[in-house]
């Protein structure tokens, strides 16, 4: 749902009644992952995507019967299932989908005001308070119940970094407690993913399964060296989602002009610009100066920090007699091993564009946990995402 805050935020400050439909869980080759979102609002506007196009007109019927009663909705829809078959989900996956009514304070209930309860207006009020925060680029996770007692099935709860909770999950107070521990945690990491706890918060007794979300601002990426393969790169990390920064000592190089769409360009020395960042573990770190009085300092910084990806671009001698060189300033062996040098996979380019797929390629691998190896002819799973686990429970639905 927060992948599509901003719009979603907007109808919500114009008082547009929607229902946004969720995807909750996934196995085998579901085309999308848990938070992926299609919502439809008063007047049949829908945005986003649920399945990539396999079951989106069925979900959307859902949504519009969900604005129409009012009800929370669990559907699920399968490659074995003829009914889902039928609107076409041909992928050889399965997957669940929350329908959520979403009624901005101000605006009645379907049929009449008596409809509408307390706990519906709650959880509109955590759903739109979360689209908010995501839309602002503030930090924050919403946990959802997808599963279990039926009185539980859509309650939200909106937690910020610091722990501080807004709404509930509908149970026992310890199950917003443990819901909150647990939403830090992914919110520390910048994931979306499923857990299960115990209705009471404890890990036994009946089980309540939720679909937490996180919405953090975007990942850096930081590419050191204004070269024009950095310009290159620069336009392939904000495709990516990356909030790019160029760095380079040299201002005669480091300018707008050479790079109209970066987030930042900072002139300064390399390592010494790094030592000031606060970075987390999403984070690429691109060196493309292949200099040696740039390089060296560099990484010997950033192979010692929690950042998920930092890769060096020269030849196979440069990067020989720069992995020397790091030995030389005490970089331990484990340390190197996470260099990604040369840059990029290999995909015989030669060209700054080129060569920016191929390190794109390389760091979506390294995220996701991709061979880079051909799906042709290969037996490796599609989607690398640690998949979520669907119980074998039928859908079920709600008020």
């Amino acid at each position: 749902m927060l992948d599509i805050a901003d719009e979603l935020h907007r109808w919500a400050r114009q008082g547009r009644p929607f229902a946004v439909a969720t995807v909750v869980a996934t196995s085998g080759s579901a085309p999308r992952q848990p938070g992926a979102a299609l919502a439809v609002d008063s007047d049949g506007t829908a945005i986003g995507s649920v399945s990539g196009g396999c079951v989106e007109g069925a979900v959307y019927e859902l949504c519009q019967d969900a604005l129409r009663t009012g009800e929370t909705v669990l559907e699920r829809f399968g490659y074995s299932d003829e009914d889902a078959f039928a609107v076409g989900l041909t992928c050889g996956g399965v997957i669940d989908i929350l329908v959520t009514p979403v009624r901005p304070h101000g605006t009645d209930a379907p049929e009449d005001d008596g409809t509408r309860t307390p706990a519906g207006t709650d959880r509109a009020a955590t759903l739109t308070a979360a689209l908010a925060a995501a839309a602002a680029g503030e930090a924050a996770a919403v946990a959802r119940v997808v599963r279990g007692p039926a009185r539980l099935l859509g309650h939200a709860l909106l937690v910020r970094p610091d722990g501080a909770a807004t709404g509930t999950l509908g149970g026992h107070p310890g199950l917003d407690r443990t819901a909150v521990h647990e939403a830090r945690a992914l919110l520390d990491a910048g994931r979306t993913a499923t857990v299960e706890i115990g209705a009471d918060g404890s890990r036994c007794g009946e089980p309540v399964r939720l679909l937490v979300e996180s919405a953090v601002p975007a990942p850096r990426m930081i590419v050191f060296g204004a070269i024009d393969f950095a310009a290159a790169l620069v336009r392939a990390g904000k495709f990516l989602g990356h909030h790019v920064t160029v760095c380079d000592a040299r201002p005669v190089f480091a300018t707008r002009a050479r790079f109209p769409e970066a987030d930042e360009i900072v002139v300064d020395w390399p390592h010494r610009y790094l030592e000031t960042q606060d970075l987390d573990a999403r984070t690429a770190l691109c060196v493309l100066t292949h200099d040696a009085k740039f390089d060296v300092p560099l990484l010997e910084r950033a192979l010692r920090l929690p950042v998920a990806y930092v890769g060096a671009m020269g030849s196979r001698r440069t990067h020989l007699d720069r992995l020397a060189r790091l030995r030389d300033v005490g970089l331990t062996e484990l340390e190197l091993n996470r260099l990604r040098s040369p840059i990029g996979l290999d995909l015989g380019a030669r060209t700054p564009e080129e060569t920016a797929l191929s390190i794109a390629a390389e760091i979506v691998a390294n995220r996701r946990g991709g061979t880079g190896v051909p799906l042709t002819g290969a037996h490796t799973p599609i989607h690398h995402d640690t998949p979520t686990t669907l119980d074998r429970i039928g859908p079920a639905s709600v008020a």
